[in-house]
């Protein structure tokens, strides 16, 4: 296990608007309002098509091979996730949702793009005095990080 503490800084309810793609909007966010570290929450709806990450391909594999699915339909959404930084200083959001449609779940992480349907509210606390970076690593994508306390 690795840990660092941290503090609670400032709160923020944001309101994210039909056909915005949710990590990309979060991103922006935290870019202009200079938050580098966060815990956040939301609820609301995800818009057919939205692509979620549902598990790697081979759970053992030395290389990562994300499983993306495309949601069928619009589905009603929760979800949590974390705000830090990467090497270079950029925010990155790593945050899984679980979405609904009649009796079907799917749970997955957003990082392939979910976009919103109609409103998705988030609660992002974020986090100060942080020294956790997102950090990249061979057995990844890309696009996706390591958290390092």
């Amino acid at each position: 296990m690795k840990y660092s503490e941290t503090k609670q800084g400032r709160v923020f309810v944001i309101r994210l608007e039909n056909g915005e793609i949710l990590h990309e909007s979060i991103e922006k966010f935290a870019i202009e309002h200079s938050v580098k570290a966060a815990s956040l929450i939301v609820v609301g709806g995800a818009d057919d098509s939205s692509k979620l990450i549902v598990g790697p391909e081979d759970g053992r594999s030395k290389k990562v091979v994300p499983v993306v699915c495309s949601l069928d339909g619009v589905h009603e959404v929760t979800g949590t996730g974390t705000l830090f930084p990467d090497e270079e200083g950029i925010p990155h959001l790593h945050m899984h949702l679980s979405c609904g449609r009649g009796n079907n779940v799917i749970t997955g992480c957003i990082r392939h793009g979910v976009k919103v349907w109609h409103i998705m509210e988030v609660i992002l606390t974020e986090l100060i005095d942080c020294s956790a970076v997102r950090k990249s690593s061979p057995m990844f994508p890309p696009n996706l990080k390591l958290l390092e306390p």
